[in-house]
């Protein structure tokens, strides 16, 4: 690993948590996939949020107790686990960002690498103002504070919304039940179902400020991976549609699971996308929870280095944007520390 990161100019820490993601960790704890806080022993001033799978046989990293260790030798520290349950919400940013699952995205099914159905769910299906209310007043009592008012962020983060005009009404509902607690956050939707001129328009109109984060995913093999709503978006027509968003006045950005594509197609896709979009984009590790989900993966996605790799052209590409990674955005990203030579903590 050392050797690695230094071939590919990446800090050890960095290439030690893109790992944990990676590999996933072997311990005696029973889930397919929960958020811990990890500590590593050599950048003990901070600690990073992931979401990862406990119950890996053969992972070089082995948790025992609270402790870390890669081929026996002690890395880092867990200091806390969750199960990661789809919930109706949950915060992030120590308050200052809420991530929504208010129309059951555990019962989402259909792309094939998702792991939403391993774990056990509690997010209902929210359908009307009258529900929002109750989310949010119960929201309010989980907040560290108790005050929404500090919310910046608040992203709508569900597969389930298979049509336009129902996203775009739930938008819509959304904003009138935070304009009713005195929140007047950003709203962000993860969609491949929004992309009419009519839709942005309407949304400039009625819910602003708002950013879309188009959920690309894959470049390629798209109808093997994708569910049909996100396979019927092709390739060629999502530049189009982030440009429409900005042409009407939002923030624009996109999802992609690094792990899918050859590092080629990745390339063109994000070299592609790069060019319209106002917020860093989500680039996650590709997680394999099981054995068919292992076979998904791109050739050569199962090593460290296809990642580093990835890393690197993907910087090449967004960096003259000016963009930077947001730590708390992102479970599963590629940067921690930097971005290239560029520090993302303590700067």
């Amino acid at each position: 690993m050392e050797r690695l990161a230094a071939h590919y100019g990446v800090p050890i820490e960095d290439a030690l948590l893109i790992a944990i993601n990676l590999y996933g960790v072997d311990s005696d704890r029973p889930r397919h996939r929960a958020r811990v806080q990890v500590r590593l022993a050599s950048a003990p001033e901070v600690s990073w949020q992931l979401i990862v799978p406990l119950n890996v046989t053969g992972s070089p990293l082995r948790l025992k107790g609270e402790q870390l260790t890669l081929g026996g030798t002690l890395v880092g520290e867990v200091a806390r686990i969750d199960a990661d349950e789809a919930v109706g919400g949950y915060f992030r940013d120590t308050g200052r960002a809420v991530t929504l699952n208010p129309n059951a995205r555990s019962r989402c099914v259909g792309c094939a690498f998702c792991p939403n159905t391993l774990e056990a769910a509690a997010d209902p299906r929210l359908s009307e103002e009258r529900d929002l209310g109750e989310l949010f007043a119960a929201l309010r009592e989980q907040h560290p504070r108790h005050d929404l008012t500090e919310l910046r962020e608040v992203t709508v983060s569900t597969g389930c919304f298979e049509r336009e005009s129902a996203a775009v009404r739930h938008l819509q509902a959304l904003r009138t039940v935070l304009t009713e607690h005195a929140v007047e956050a950003r709203i962000g939707f993860l969609t491949s179902v929004l992309g009419s001129r009519s839709a942005f328009e309407r949304l400039a109109a009625d819910v602003t400020p708002f950013v879309l984060r188009l959920t690309a995913e894959c470049f390629t093999r798209r109808d093997l991976l994708l569910k049909a709503s996100k396979a019927a978006l092709a390739v060629s027509d999502m530049p189009g549609v982030l440009r429409r968003a900005s042409d009407a006045g939002h923030g624009t950005s996109f999802t992609y699971i690094v792990g899918l594509d050859g590092i080629d197609a990745l390339i063109a896709g994000v070299g592609a996308l790069a060019p319209y979009v106002t917020e860093f984009p989500n680039f996650q590790v590709y997680q394999a929870h099981n054995s068919i989900m292992a076979g998904l993966r791109n050739p050569g996605a199962q090593d460290l280095e296809y990642y580093l790799r990835a890393r690197v052209v993907i910087e090449e590409i967004i960096g003259p944007s000016g963009l930077r990674p947001v730590a708390w955005e992102c479970y599963r990203p590629l940067w921690y520390f930097t971005f290239a030579d560029e520090p993302l903590v303590g700067s």
